[in-house]
């Protein structure tokens, strides 16, 4: 993999520009017209990484199944924070593969004189 292009300040930069509420909810609206296609892909990158396989299932019946109510409310909250958790960065890897995808192809146009 190559070395990506930005600077740890420049991605920095990025990100603070993005908790802009206009400037997020333009990305919403993008990712929200090809939702189901990039669900799919996530949907894939997760399972192919393992994140909801048989451990996975093991300490979902692990925490429903706790017999004390405290302790099995902060079990699955748990869980489901690590679920968001990893979500989110799988979402965030898709979407860095994705710009990379269209960066390559705008490359690629360019070079072959296409608008």
């Amino acid at each position: 993999m190559s070395e990506p292009g930005y600077s740890k300040e420049q991605l920095e930069a990025a990100v603070e520009r993005l908790s802009e509420p206009e400037r997020f909810r333009e990305a919403e609206q993008i990712v929200a017209s090809v939702a189901p296609e990039l669900q799919s892909v996530l949907v894939t990158a997760l399972g192919s990484g393992g994140w909801f396989g048989e451990s996975h299932q093991s300490e979902t019946l692990k925490a429903a199944t706790m017999p004390d109510q405290d302790q099995r409310l902060t079990a699955i909250r748990a869980l489901l924070t690590e679920e968001t958790h990893m979500g989110m960065m799988v979402g965030v890897a898709v979407g860095w593969a994705l710009s990379q995808e269209l960066d390559r192809q705008a490359t690629t146009a360019s070079e072959q004189g296409e608008d």
